[in-house]
């Protein structure tokens, strides 16, 4: 993000204050090298798609040499309306970091768990502090979830458990998520809640309109694990051009050194970012890939 003093100076743009989507607008060194973006509300459409747009735009970064990584709170198994559209990429930050993944290749390269221990001593705390909360729990290679938890997709394996049954199951398997369900509250109130109860226990987020939380390890983040690669790949903070939309890629747009908000973000996230772009409805980050590409061929 920009700093106090960068702010002052940003010239307002059609996409919100601080905008860099508008024409002509060139970008100060360093020049990017790499893009880190989100994928529900901020790449992907309201029918969960690439645009032809989106798609064109990430190829033509990639063709610049600048590396697209897909940073999401999806597990990989829901990876697969990117697969397609790969370019020379293929690695994908998922479950809101707590893995990273190649698409390419289908293996899971390196996780960053939540104990069980902690888990289960956040699920108790959430439960006694907003009765009706139920729970499911996201592992490396699959999905489980208490009676009461919204059913979504077939579940993996057995019939539903308590939460302390399937904490105790499939230990072989790294937890990268507790996922916590609330049929009525107000999302933003149970988040709230839930950092006061069980901050400790773990990294606490949202990424759902509904009230639905999703608890990673503690330091587990977007930002930890996309620092951690481009630290391997020799990419500074500086770099990187980061895209999002919900509280859970707070931490990534913090850690970038550029940063865009689309339109339709939560308003925590437009009020912590000075660079707007439009919403994903009209591929708000396609309109600033194509101006960084266009940059980097008249620079």
């Amino acid at each position: 993000m920009t700093s106090a003093k960068e702010r002052d100076t940003q010239p307002a743009g059609p996409y919100g204050e601080g905008s860099e989507s508008s024409p002509g607008k060139t970008f100060a060194e360093p020049a990017t090298r790499l893009i880190a973006t989100d994928l529900d509300g901020t790449l992907l459409g309201a029918d969960r798609d690439l645009s032809p747009r989106t798609v064109a735009a990430l190829r033509a970064a990639e063709a610049a040499g600048i590396e697209v990584f897909f940073v999401t709170g999806r597990p990989a198994r829901w990876m697969d309306v990117v697969v397609g559209h790969l370019a020379r990429h293929g690695t994908a930050i998922v479950a809101n970091g707590a893995a990273v993944y190649d698409l390419r290749a289908d293996r899971l390269v390196e996780a960053f768990p939540l104990a069980e221990q902690e888990a289960l001593a956040a699920a108790v705390a959430l439960r006694e502090a907003v009765p009706g909360t139920v729970f499911a729990v996201e592992r490396a290679h699959g999905f489980r979830r208490e009676p009461g938890y919204p059913w979504f997709e077939p579940d993996d394996h057995g019939s539903r458990q308590p939460v302390e049954v399937l904490l105790a199951e499939d230990l072989a398997q790294p937890v990268l998520k507790l996922l916590a369900k609330h049929p009525s509250m107000d999302p933003d109130e149970f988040l709230a809640v839930a950092l006061a109860v069980a901050g400790h226990h773990g990294e606490i987020t949202r990424s759902s309109m509904s009230a639905l939380l999703e608890i990673s390890g503690v330091g587990v983040s977007k930002a930890t694990t996309l620092a951690k690669c481009c630290a391997e790949r020799g990419v500074t903070a500086a770099e990187v051009v980061a895209f999002g939309d919900m509280p859970n890629d707070l931490a990534m747009l913090e850690w970038a050194g550029t940063s865009y908000a689309v339109a339709n973000a939560h308003p925590q996230v437009l009020a912590a970012t000075t660079r707007h772009t439009a919403s994903n409805e009209d591929d708000g980050v396609a309109q600033v890939i194509e101006q960084i590409v266009a940059a980097r061929r008249t620079g």
